[in-house]
């Protein structure tokens, strides 16, 4: 049976579908609404190889806020639903990612504990029609629904550049914790349990 999940969620504000496959080629069609949202997106299926089909409507005349964190929320409780009782993965990820000026480096534990620790410098109120304080924001929820500890740090002088070098890490790092580990039985914990 394949790692895969397809969650709705509808709200007064959103109505969000996420289709998952943790095992797949990195095919993404990802609709918010707001571009550069999209892209980060569109970089974490794309480098961490999972199919990813992400179709969102909501209250955009009245800012990205609802939008950005419902798709986050969704997003989250996909990988979770996927990942099942997320035994036999390895559980643990990092990386880092350089792109031009910009390096950032992801580190994840996808083994149910959800926390989030996100440093990234940006110093513009926004890239496209996607507020920077946004991104840690959907970060945070994101780690919520999936039951993920992630620390990101970023360090750079263009605030695209911090942003897609955060995204792919991230990706990279959860396509290595998500993987399949042949010599392992059971969930990978001293407890037995996540």
């Amino acid at each position: 049976m394949g790692r895969t999940a397809d969650v709705h969620r509808k709200t007064l504000e959103t109505d969000v579908r996420v289709a998952i496959d943790l095992d797949g080629s990195g095919r993404c069609e990802v609709a918010t609404g707001v571009g550069f949202y999209d892209h980060m997106l569109e970089a974490l299926g794309h480098h961490g190889l999972f199919d990813l089909a992400i179709a969102t409507t909501g209250d955009l005349d009245v800012d990205e806020h609802h939008t950005v964190e419902d798709t986050a929320l969704v997003l989250g409780g996909a990988f979770a639903e996927a990942l099942g009782t997320r035994a036999g993965i390895v559980r643990y990820g990092d990386a880092t990612v350089p792109m031009d000026e910009a390096l950032a480096t992801a580190v994840v534990d996808v083994g149910g504990r959800p926390y989030a620790v996100i440093d990234l410098p940006f110093t513009t109120e926004r890239i496209g029609a996607l507020g920077t304080q946004m991104i840690p924001h959907a970060l945070e929820a994101f780690a919520r629904t999936a039951g993920f500890t992630i620390n990101i740090a970023a360090r750079g002088h263009n605030d695209h550049h911090i942003a897609e070098a955060a995204f792919k890490a991230l990706a990279r790092a959860l396509r290595a914790a998500v993987a399949i580990d042949p010599r392992r039985e059971g969930i990978a914990s001293t407890k037995g349990t996540t």
